[in-house]
């Protein structure tokens, strides 16, 4: 059964307040709170010191008003004197400057002491709260602040034994990276230094190498933890990822997790996060872009392995985007309704009340500053009503993601490589993914995602590979036996992992070659056979034989291949695209809807929820979220 959650910092409030707190949590409908991940400085104010005394109660009295618990490891906060006992552990920036305290997420995964020490404050909560907690969270929020690289001298010296441990031999490593050109050769791993301050670009292997490295030690600090955990506790353990976070390969990091969270801003990321132009932006400011929380709720579900939340969701203003617009009323009824339409468990707001200090002073919670209760309080009490009466409604009142027929591939590596050698300005993997949901969306289907390492394509009718470095052998193998219809590019398959050019040239599978790239020096539209529409950012020039799916205005063939593999070498603009995968979607005898530009549909089994997001001007407060109920099937 879904339910809701809070998130909840009790050091930060007087005693006092903490029953009253937990009482009006559990009168709202809340079920869940999360706690401590930013509280290490409170339970451990000096070296060995520890004060658990407050979290005890703190904890006695949210389980006593009947609220499960999931408590945050600290790591991501650690106080001021653990850089007396580790003056080193400080990331550093690709200038060499040292993140310093004052703030959060100071610190570099590299630095064995810190991550031994954040192990060991992970086996004490264990160990202590056993038998309390329900749930656990590593960490909080890898990446927030450009912070999974770092160029520090304990990330230099990991990387030259992780490379080591990759390529084996030095001879190995020079002709991956084709270190010949311009004399790069290395004599020995120690003499590789980490790809910054360069004259010119740094090798594009070296920096490809790089970034796996640092998302394996993200992968490996983030891993010590559950060790430690794993010897006292079996409750399920989870970390909150973000939006548009592509700094390490989630896929991987989620590998030993039991479920995965994410943290849903959907005003924030408007502003901050997505390349739209400011027309879009207004049309959307007070609800958010209508896609961009779906793509990460269809992305975490696949990163968590069907298992799921939404741990942080925005509750009102926040502080930190360039624009911090508050919600148009009803707008966190029909986000949370969204989430769980797509699959998510819990939807948990952030936060329980708005802290009238610090950094975050402006970002609001459920509660302002002063105990009252915000506007999104009666949206909350609304859900949890609707709720049960969704319980009422059926004996298995989970709310089931209906069977999606598309799936689109996603590859964290890529989005490296493009940012390695973007090959043109605007050439980013994130958005070429995004597009593509965008427009599959529009035409109304539900869609799952796959990681670059999948086995097995044949659940679905259509699948779509963009911009993927290099297929991986499992994926080969799996286009080769798959008889759906899929469609590479642009740029898939074009390099080695080694962000090599093919030879021969690809992409292999289709039967057909790239014989050069053409990217704009900015966004413009090239002229299509089909009047109106265009080419943007990006155009590859293809060579072989096969059906022709887009021509330019020239007769030059842009998508083409068959009967089941096809290949586009172009990124479209929005027309374009739409055409192209209708197309392609009617061949592979799917159902397409003609959606508005705002209206979005997600089925769920047993309950479908049609949810809409109205394209309105500022001025507007309106919005609409029709909820369907059907008895038996869809």
């Amino acid at each position: 059964m879904p339910s809701l959650g809070v998130c909840y910092y009790p050091e930060q409030w007087p005693q006092s307040f903490w029953k009253r707190d937990a009482e009006q949590m559990a009168s709202l409908g809340i079920r869940w709170v999360r706690l401590g991940e930013f509280a290490w400085s409170q339970l451990e104010p000096e070296p060995g010191q520890f004060r658990f005394d407050w979290l005890d109660r703190a904890m006695d009295l949210l389980l006593g008003a009947g609220l499960q618990l999931m408590l945050g490891t600290p790591s991501a906060a650690p106080p001021r004197w653990m850089l007396d006992r580790f003056p080193d552990m400080l990331a550093e920036d690709a200038q060499g400057q040292p993140r310093r305290f004052g703030s959060r997420r100071h610190y570099c995964f590299s630095h064995a002491g810190y991550r031994e020490a954040a192990a060991a404050m992970a086996a004490r909560l264990a160990e202590r709260y056993a038998d309390r907690v329900s749930a656990w969270q590593i960490d909080n929020e890898y990446g927030c602040h450009d912070t999974s690289l770092s160029y520090s001298r304990a990330a230099e010296k990991a990387f030259q034994v992780w490379l080591a441990e990759q390529y084996e031999s030095i001879d190995a490593l020079n002709e991956a990276w084709g270190t010949r050109f311009w004399s790069m050769e290395y004599r020995d791993f120690s003499d590789i230094a980490l790809p910054q301050q360069s004259v010119t670009e740094a090798n594009p292997a070296q920096i490809l190498a790089f970034r796996r490295f640092s998302s394996a030690q993200i992968e490996r600090f983030n891993r010590a933890q559950i060790v430690a955990i794993r010897q006292h506790s079996r409750a399920p353990i989870s970390h909150n990822l973000m939006g548009r976070e592509t700094g390490f390969d989630h896929f991987k990091l989620a590998e030993p997790l039991d479920f995965v969270t994410w943290d849903s801003y959907p005003l924030g990321f408007l502003s901050d996060r997505l390349d739209a132009d400011d027309a879009h932006k207004h049309a959307f400011l007070r609800q958010g872009d209508p896609d961009m929380q779906a793509f990460h709720h269809d992305l975490y579900r696949a990163v968590g392995r069907g298992s799921w939340w939404v741990m942080e969701q925005q509750a009102g203003a926040v502080n930190w985007a360039p624009h911090n617009p508050a919600p148009l009323p009803g707008m966190l009824r029909l986000w949370t309704w969204e989430a769980f339409a797509h699959g998510a468990e819990v939807v948990s707001f952030f936060r329980w009340r708005q802290y009238p200090k610090a950094q975050e002073q402006w970002h609001s919670g459920l509660l302002r500053a002063d105990s009252s209760a915000s506007e999104a309080c009666a949206e909350v009490s609304q859900i949890a009503r609707e709720l049960e009466e969704l319980k009422q409604l059926s004996a298995q009142p989970a709310l089931t993601p209906a069977r999606a027929r598309v799936a689109i591939v996603f590859d964290y590596a890529s989005c490296w490589a493009w940012e390695a050698q973007p090959q043109g300005q605007g050439f980013d993997g994130f958005m070429l993914a995004f597009a593509n949901y965008r427009t599959l969306r529009r035409l109304g289907l539900n869609i799952d995602f796959l990681s670059a390492d999948s086995e097995d394509l044949s659940g679905y009718d259509l699948v779509l590979l963009p911009g993927i470095l290099s297929l991986s052998a499992p994926l080969r193998r799996a286009l080769e036996r798959y008889q759906g219809i899929a469609l590479l590019g642009p740029r898939s398959d074009l390099q080695t992992d080694e962000l090599g050019i093919r030879v021969p040239l690809g992409p292999a599978l289709t039967g057909l070659s790239v014989t050069s790239l053409s990217a704009q020096t900015f966004p413009a539209r090239e002229p299509l056979a089909i009047a109106g529409q265009g080419a943007l950012y990006w155009r590859e020039q293809l060579s072989g034989e096969g059906e022709v799916l887009l021509r330019d205005a020239e007769g030059a063939a842009l998508a083409l291949g068959g009967p089941h593999l096809f290949y586009l070498g172009a990124w479209l603009d929005d027309a374009a695209r739409l055409a192209l995968l209708s197309r392609l979607a009617k061949r592979a005898g799917l159902p397409l809807r003609d959606l508005d530009a705002g209206v979005r549909v997600r089925e769920a089994e047993r309950t479908a929820l049609t949810l809409t997001i109205a394209k309105r001007a500022l001025k507007s407060t309106g919005w609409s979220c029709r909820q369907r109920r059907l008895s038996g099937g869809r």
